[in-house]
């Protein structure tokens, strides 16, 4: 939790009667519309969630879609190698990403506290601030990971074409990544200063735009080059429409004379290292997993495993979107003291999250071919009988998956990033490690139930952490 004291504003019921009387003057949605605190502090916790949390979902579902269509052009317009050598490769490339995450995230909770409990400077300060630390670390991060890309795929075990397609992926979105980067920050600055439509039409935009871009520049004959340089060129755009409202002080956060200090570079980073880790953790399994398949199952159960990845890539952003889109709302409510505000909130979360994952873990028990053919036309008999093998026991973690994500958000918003980091590192890094020791013997078996059984233990610390989190919210309400 922060240590400053929090000013005390409007107890929740006093602030709800406010908007209803502001909604019965007929001005409540332009209160809404000018003023973020009024959104995030006075509307009723269900309405507010359905205001903030449903279009937050929408643009994380605008930018799935996206990276569904990706996986689609490249597997039907390419072919199986092109989609494995992207797979290969994008554990990487949301490495390359993952600084906008890192610094999005991270100052978006003091952001939303100070915004809170009224220090707009201090907010305005940590704003300037992330914006350049994402284009410094965008551009080391792409450097490095420029001239490291031909080893990497040799260390992985690619060779010919599949290293050299994945290669070329890698390498086009290295040197986006200052810009492109920052589109990962830009979604969260729009929400806290309650602009969730223009967030919800940037995603849009964004997605529209790099379908068309990519389907173009592959039909031109630019292969797995044009993929990569279709996405970037959309997330280079949006950034920039993006961010363009702040450079003109046209929104509640704006740009001020940077005053960096070691305790704003601690603070940042201690709130954005859980979604810093989920990204860097993750991919390190997806590396090991990817190489144990290469080893054991060779292209085609790399293609598997992507079209896996890609699937999920449908549930995941949404149960990120629900819970990423409710941090700004915890956070401005925790500054200005209301407790119960935030408790409610998260309920209701949790609740989406959990009915989003069931849902998810369904369609791949049942649909496991077909989801397969969606990515790759000329998937053969062999592949199709490793995805339904796969799918069915790979979609027994989605029944449990929610739980650990939303807690880990939770405890993000609220700031306590040493719990959140925990959290992260056990469901996508020490759990997946430990059962792919353990379950090695079982061959392709044991790599497929490789997230069910990791999750299990995720699920098992994060119920542990609501469980106390829970006695203590109660002591503080």
């Amino acid at each position: 939790m922060v240590a400053q004291e929090r000013p005390s504003e409007k107890n929740a019921h006093g602030a709800a009667e406010g908007r209803s009387s502001s909604e019965a003057s007929g001005d409540g949605a332009a209160s809404v519309a000018q003023d973020p605190r009024e959104l995030f502090l006075a509307t009723t916790p269900t309405r507010l969630f359905f205001t903030v949390a449903v279009p937050g979902a929408l643009s994380m579902l605008a930018s799935a879609l996206y990276d569904v269509l990706d996986g689609v052009l490249v597997g039907q317009m390419l072919g199986a190698t092109a989609f494995a050598a992207v797979n290969l490769a994008m554990p990487f490339v949301i490495l390359v990403f993952a600084v906008g995450d890192l610094v999005g995230v991270g100052s978006s909770v003091p952001i939303a506290i100070a915004l809170g409990a009224r220090e707009d400077d201090r907010a305005n300060n940590v704003f300037t601030c992330a914006v350049l630390g994402i284009l410094v670390l965008g551009a080391l991060l792409g450097a490095a990971f420029w001239a490291a890309a031909p080893h990497i795929m040799r260390a992985m075990g690619a060779t010919g074409e599949l290293a050299e397609m994945a290669t070329t992926f890698l390498r086009v979105y290295a040197v986006g990544a200052p810009v492109t980067s920052m589109m990962f920050a830009v979604d969260n600055f729009l929400k806290l200063c309650g602009k969730i439509g223009h967030s919800l039409g940037l995603n849009v935009f964004m997605a529209g735009l790099g379908a068309v871009a990519e389907y173009l520049l592959i039909r031109f004959g630019l292969g797995v080059f044009g993929a990569a340089l279709g996405y970037c060129v959309a997330l280079a755009a949006s950034a920039v429409v993006g961010m363009l409202p702040f450079a003109l002080g046209r929104y509640k956060l704006r740009f001020v004379r940077p005053r960096p200090s070691r305790r704003l570079v601690r603070q940042v980073f201690a709130a954005g290292l859980p979604a810093f880790l989920n990204n860097v953790a993750g991919r390190v399994t997806s590396v090991l997993l990817n190489t144990a398949l290469l080893e054991q199952g060779g292209a085609d159960a790399v293609a598997v495993y992507g079209a896996l990845m890609y699937a999920s890539g449908m549930v995941f952003p949404l149960i990120y979107g629900v819970s990423d889109s409710l941090q700004p709302a915890v956070g401005y409510n925790l500054g200005a003291g209301q407790v119960v505000r935030v408790v409610k909130l998260e309920k209701r979360a949790f609740a989406a999250c959990a009915v989003l994952s069931v849902s998810m873990a369904s369609a791949m028990l049942l649909f496991p071919a077909e989801i397969t053919r969606m990515f790759m036309a000329d998937a053969s008999d062999a592949i199709l009988a490793l995805a339904s093998r796969a799918f069915p026991l790979f979609s027994i973690a989605y029944f449990l998956r929610w739980l650990p994500m939303a807690t880990q958000s939770f405890y993000t918003a609220i700031e306590e990033p040493r719990f959140a980091s925990l959290l992260s590192l056990v469901s996508v890094l020490v759990a997946p490690v430990v059962v792919l020791v353990l379950l090695k013997p079982w061959g392709l078996d044991g790599l497929w139930l490789n997230m069910p059984v990791a999750t299990l233990a995720s699920t098992a610390l994060a119920a542990f952490m609501l469980f106390r989190l829970r006695k203590r919210l109660r002591g503080e309400a």
